[in-house]
């Protein structure tokens, strides 16, 4: 055994304590930020609302700590953060009319806020779906101790009806990976190994181009998601926490990528129709490589479908175990928001005119929405696709079929602001917004090209877009995802200077430091 006196214990244990007592103080100062950043937030807000009047029937939202609304947006939406550099103004003067009945419910909502981690040093985030859409169902993050006890499941099993539908949804998930691997074996490295492939189909380039990510999508299920149903058959809170987990943690964005691909494997196919027919025929596939590419989206369709039968099922039987209904509700609604944002990403790769300008390289697609848009320095008014990602807000021209480029602005440039001489019944549907005074000096340059007065605002700031809705919720989700983003973008620039240590170099260094002193 090991002999050990107090020189070999001392030198590593004030080497431990230091390397405690960094990360103990690393977190004290962040805890000390928020503080301040929060302490700012709550002074913005109680100046808006002094300077704000609300409306008839309507309830003015903020984020009071004493307020039984709903503070979720107000949280998001209050981040004026001058050393972040990014802000945005008369956030909290759209007003949200409350019934009720609805407050008691909205007081036990919990927040959800990004999950953030460290890689290689650099602190990274990860976003759910359904972190920028529309509100949660108020039954989803209830809390409430019937949630937190497990229930008795002997009753759920027992109906034939609710087991047809469990074992649908394993039997489907099984499949669904086995045609994953045969159709990446028929049409991945099998492909390539044939004598007269085109040469516009051959290469590693080329594969990626016709097949997109799917290789992604199967190790996503048949690592992750087809274990996870398997060892939870029994557990269905359990199935549907963990089956929840992986949207929350943005692992079905794989989706959202395979979509944005499709175009150009369409296009790459029907190039190459009467040799993909005759391999086709040579390996004996009656469905082909187009009825395999559009499995990945059939699958993601497939699953609330079966959720809302189980969910119909469940109260039809008149079943009492809250927890799994709470679990299953919660999952479907993510799935929903999911596949919203995977139908809303096919329209990306039909942008016309991008130039220059790499999509790709603007960061993860979060939503897109329909305005009717005013460009203040050209006047010119349009139909007007916006689209969020995480770097940059893109604005097309919506043109029959077809979608042009137009602008596009880093979030850093920009500000978003309610217009202050809108009619009352309008205010709530519209967006101005403005570019800073850092950023004007590059779009100078739209002055020659459009013409057109320039609106320039007190502060150096520059009235740019106008956003027209149809309704005021398409506002109000539309501005949940900006203000989560821009959040997070505040978040990540205040930890860049932020001193910090990923556990496995603690320790590497505790462990090193202790194999010098003993052999050396």
């Amino acid at each position: 055994m090991f002999n050990l006196n107090w020189f070999d214990v001392i030198p590593v244990l004030v080497t431990f304590l230091c390397i405690l007592f960094v990360q103990v103080l690393n977190i004290y100062l962040n805890i000390l930020n928020d503080e301040v950043d929060n302490k700012n937030i709550d002074l913005v807000l109680k100046q808006k609302e002094l300077d704000f009047s609300p409306t008839d029937n309507t309830e003015v939202t903020t984020s009071t700590p004493t307020s039984p609304t709903n503070g979720k947006l107000e949280k998001q939406t209050s981040i004026l953060d001058s050393d972040s550099g990014i802000s945005l103004n008369s956030i909290n003067t759209s007003t949200t009319t409350t019934p009720p009945a609805a407050t008691a419910a909205t007081a036990t909502t919990t927040t959800t806020t990004p999950t953030y981690s460290t890689h290689n040093g650099f602190l990274t985030h990860t976003l759910s779906f359904d972190t920028f859409c529309d509100e949660y169902h108020e039954d989803e993050d209830t809390i409430s101790l019937e949630n937190l006890f497990p229930c008795d499941q002997t009753e759920i099993h027992a109906s034939k009806k609710i087991s047809f539908i469990i074992e649908e949804l394993l039997q489907t998930e099984v499949n669904y990976v086995n045609n994953l691997k045969k159709g990446l074996e028929n049409y991945g490295y099998k492909l390539q190994e044939e004598e007269d492939l085109p040469d516009n189909l051959r290469g590693q380039q080329r594969q990626q181009q016709l097949l997109s990510n799917i290789s992604e999508i199967l190790k996503l299920h048949e690592q992750e998601i087809l274990p996870l149903m398997m060892r939870n058959q029994r557990d269905l809170k359990g199935l549907f926490d963990e089956f929840a987990a992986h949207f929350e943690k943005n692992h079905f964005y794989c989706y959202v990528t395979f979509t944005m691909g499709k175009k150009s494997s369409m296009q790459l196919r029907q190039e190459n129709r009467e040799f993909l027919l005759n391999y086709q025929t040579l390996i004996k596939d009656k469905l082909g490589i187009d009825s395999f590419l559009v499995q990945p989206i059939q699958r993601l369709t497939r699953y609330p479908l079966l959720l809302q039968q189980f969910i119909s099922e469940f109260y039809k039987s008149g079943i009492s175990c809250k927890p799994v209904l709470t679990a299953v509700c919660k999952l479907e609604t993510r799935m929903r928001r999911a596949l919203d944002v995977v139908n809303q990403a096919e329209e990306i790769p039909n942008i016309d005119e991008l130039n220059e300008f790499d999509l790709l390289q603007q960061g993860n697609f979060r939503r897109s929405t329909e305005f009717d848009a005013q460009h203040f320095p050209t006047k010119k008014k349009y139909r007007s696709k916006v689209f969020l990602f995480d770097r940059s807000l893109v604005c097309a021209e919506v043109r029959k079929k077809r979608l042009t480029y137009r602008h596009h602005y880093n979030w850093e440039h920009v500000e978003l602001q309610r217009p202050l001489d809108a009619p009352t019944s309008n205010a709530n549907k519209i967006i101005n917004l403005l570019i800073k005074q850092s950023h004007l000096q590059q779009l100078e340059k739209d002055k020659s090209n459009g013409g057109g007065s320039v609106i320039t605002l007190p502060g150096g700031k520059r009235e740019e877009y106008s956003f027209v809705a149809s309704e005021a919720s398409v506002v109000k989700q539309w501005l949940q995802a900006t203000h989560k983003i821009i959040e997070i973008a505040r978040h990540e620039h205040a930890q860049r200077n932020t001193f910090s240590l990923p556990m496995h170099l603690v320790l590497g260094v505790f462990l090193a430091i202790w194999l010098i002193w003993q052999y050396v």
